[in-house]
């Protein structure tokens, strides 16, 4: 018989990358995971890791075990649900988490929705980035996230989660009042090739789509200033410090003198919701699902800044 706390262990070394990662994840020493991998080894009689330059990586076999870990995971959710389930009234607790934005426009209204529909059930929100919102879905401490696409997300096709498409989010370039620019309906972001440029800093997911965008438009931006904060960049702009492209449902100061204005070829970023595989067959992240899905699609086009409208 597998031990299942063995199979975790190695499902997080796969997950995290190395032994040492998954250890401080589960809260073991190094040396207490790896005795588990080994035990595990043993129990099996093939191998699960071999040396890789200074680490170690799967083998194959290890490999193959983890698709049935992953479907056992599945399984074990699916029954959690159904031996909670009760009168078909939404109970417990409901952990969701997402980026500040997501939480803004979607995890919070839905929140405030479903404790005032279903007073039974109380929902907990985390601000979490993409990486650290697919660790909490892994580890168990959250249920339902809504990310960013970036390419450090886990493929689509990973059968430890269900990722769906939920909405897009345009990008607009946005410029002081006054700013030549900012009296067009539409910009091509070659026209905005020679001004200083306000950007995400390097490790923010938007930095690659600001990138794009403008290697899309033939050009690379002139970054002067490296800014985490959309409301901080707004306030650079509005003192003419640069331009920048900053999302449409970013929300921004409405009493700085800025104009957005959409931008030819559509940049976007796009949101994704995200629960562990299985998952969905809770009624209350069944329920968040849909309300965060009815969200999105209501969602305006316009922006608290000022948009100038489309051709």
């Amino acid at each position: 018989m597998i031990d299942l706390r063995r199979l975790h262990v190695l499902r997080a070394v796969a997950h995290y990358g190395t032994v040492t990662a998954a250890a401080r994840a589960l809260h073991f020493t190094t040396s207490a995971a790896s005795q588990q991998i080994r035990q595990l080894s043993r129990e099996l009689g093939v191998d699960l890791l071999e040396p890789q330059g200074r680490g170690v990586r799967l083998t194959s076999a290890a490999r193959g075990l983890l698709a049935h870990a992953d479907a056992i995971q599945t399984r074990w959710e699916q029954a959690e649900h159904d031996l909670r389930a009760h009168d078909g009234e939404l109970s417990g607790v409901l952990r969701v988490s997402g980026f500040p934005v997501a939480i803004a426009e979607l995890l919070a209204p839905m929140a405030a929705q479903l404790r005032a529909h279903h007073p039974r059930l109380s929902v907990h929100v985390r601000e979490a980035g993409v990486p650290e919102s697919f660790d909490l879905l892994f580890e168990g401490e959250t249920d339902l996230a809504v990310v960013e696409v970036t390419p450090h997300n886990p493929p689509r096709g990973d059968a430890r989660f269900e990722q769906q498409p939920l909405m897009d989010d345009p990008f607009d370039l946005v410029v002081p009042d006054g700013h030549e620019l900012a009296g067009r309906a539409c910009v091509d972001l070659a026209d905005a090739a020679l001004e200083p440029w306000i950007a995400p800093v390097p490790y923010s997911p938007c930095r690659p789509h600001v990138l794009s965008a403008c290697a899309a438009a033939g050009f690379t931006p002139d970054i002067v200033h490296h800014v985490l904060d959309w409301d901080v960049t707004a306030h650079l702009v509005a003192h003419g410090l640069g331009v920048a492209l900053i999302p449409r449902l970013a929300r921004l100061p409405s009493h700085l003198p800025l104009t957005r204005v959409r931008c030819a070829g559509d940049p976007h970023r796009k949101f994704l919701t995200c629960v562990r595989a299985g998952g969905t067959a809770r009624p209350a992240v069944a329920a968040a699902l849909a309300q965060v899905r009815d969200l999105a699609a209501a969602l305006p086009g316009g922006c608290t800044a000022r948009v100038r409208p489309g051709p």
